[in-house]
């Protein structure tokens, strides 16, 4: 979950979205929609180009799986080529891509250029896989949501499921005499509040980008819903539109409040992290697959008790509900036209059939809903509510908008976010600035 956008990998992403159009659907592979090939299964070395941790779950469950099916198939190998970078992946995946040299499986989101790559039948059917397999119906609807392109089709198979949360520390609150906030409104005043008692309100992983750029998200999402950002990056709804301007300037007041630890913007992922977890701030926005940080001994105990979690706030007329935020399943995973063939649809039968227990089984939660998450042994309670919350969610899901909007206005976006919240620009001018860049940009790709 952890990305950014440089203007140099915009750049390229744009010169290969330029030369993907351009070109005719390849001839070698197969169909798209022939998720059923006709041949015998030869094992040979296939390989998989990812951007996940190295020591993660999903990587040490698929490697497992992958000796496994070795052992029955002789000759048989899972390559993992792994570049945890998430910009420099970004460019390896879309010079691959343009190349036409990706290997048989590899990481996309639902990207402008992974639909390139879908349009021009570079990328396997998956919603047809899966129910060929008999897989389909396990997966949680969300989790296959997430990984959709906006006219409902699936290239993508999810490998994760997650709920992002406000984790808040209780001890804190009680001494800046505030509550959970029961609105997005809120939030300047719980600020300024916590501010006053020498708390520093929340803390941000401002250098990664794509945290500042969820609470961007969130105003549009409660008041007109998912389909704000869709009609956005194709420039048929604007920042000057209502909702664009609500959050504009909820992020701005945001910023006057002094929500965000300062210098934000130069902080890493574990540097927020480590404000949180030792109570130097109130409030961390981060998503289930920190519960072995956050509801597990091995938190701190001068917090641990002390944390707990709400959900994203509504507002008033909220369009969305209080049980619908964002719910992401990972980078997904997309299975490669070119080179698919019997194997690679058998060994995809084999991991996917067993991966949701497996995955379950090491804490985490799975993208099907037939499994169940085992607790860590040094769960706390906590645990186990962030799991049960999690499978009550309801039908819409906010997506990230750095998976939505195009590479250059993303990477325009971002800028301006830290320059809105610093009170270096005022909403006025944000919003203008980004209704003129999208509106250059959108159409390019959009094609």
């Amino acid at each position: 979950m952890r990305r950014s956008f440089g203007t140099a990998v915009a750049a390229l992403a744009l010169s290969l979205a330029v030369s993907l159009s351009g070109c005719a659907a390849d001839s070698r592979g197969v169909d798209s929609t022939d998720v059923d090939p006709a041949g015998s299964v030869a094992p040979r070395e296939i390989s998989w180009l990812l951007s996940r941790p190295a020591d993660g779950a999903v990587i040490r469950t698929m490697r497992e799986l992958g000796d496994e099916y070795a052992k029955a198939h002789p000759g048989f190998k899972l390559r993992f080529i792994t570049t945890p970078d998430r910009p420099s992946y970004i460019q390896k995946y879309e010079t691959l891509a343009a190349a036409g040299k990706l290997p048989e499986l590899f990481d996309t989101d639902a990207t402008p250029f992974a639909r390139k790559l879908a349009r021009h039948g570079r990328m396997m059917d998956v919603s047809k896989l899966l129910h060929s397999l008999g897989l389909y119906d396990r997966y949680r609807p969300a989790a296959l949501d997430y990984q959709r392109f906006d006219d409902g089709s699936l290239y993508m198979v999810p490998f994760e499921y997650q709920a992002e949360y406000f984790w808040y520390n209780k001890a804190l609150f009680r001494k800046a005499g505030v509550h959970v906030p029961a609105s997005l409104d809120d939030f300047p005043a719980m600020c300024r509040a916590l501010r006053r008692a020498g708390v520093t309100p929340i803390a941000l992983d401002g250098q990664d980008q794509w945290p500042l750029e969820r609470y961007a998200a969130y105003q549009p999402f409660r008041t007109a819903g998912p389909d704000y950002v869709r009609q956005l990056k194709q420039n048929r709804a604007r920042f000057s539109d209502p909702s664009g301007r609500k959050s504009a300037n909820w992020l701005s007041a945001l910023g006057k409040a002094g929500c965000f630890q300062k210098g934000f913007s130069s902080v890493g992922y574990a540097d927020a992290q480590n404000l949180f977890t030792t109570g130097k701030a109130a409030v961390y926005n981060i998503g289930t697959w920190e519960l072995p940080s956050l509801a597990t001994t091995a938190l701190d105990p001068a917090v641990r008790d002390d944390v707990d979690f709400f959900t994203l706030p509504v507002t008033e007329g909220s369009a969305t509900a209080a049980n619908e935020f964002v719910t992401p399943s990972g980078i997904g995973m997309a299975v490669n036209s070119r080179t698919y063939d019997p194997l690679v649809r058998d060994f995809l039968k084999f991991a996917l059939t067993r991966y949701p227990a497996k995955y379950a089984a090491a804490g985490e939660l799975s993208p099907t809903s037939d499994v169940k998450t085992v607790l860590p042994k040094n769960a706390t309670p906590l645990y186990a509510r962030a799991v049960a919350t999690a499978g009550k969610v309801g039908k819409e899901t906010a997506v990230p908008w750095d998976t939505q909007l195009d590479p250059t206005s993303n990477a325009k976006f971002q800028q301006n976010l830290v320059l809105l919240v610093q009170g270096d620009v005022p909403p006025s001018s944000f919003v203008s600035t980004m209704d003129s860049v999208i509106g250059r940009n959108a159409p390019r790709y959009a094609k």
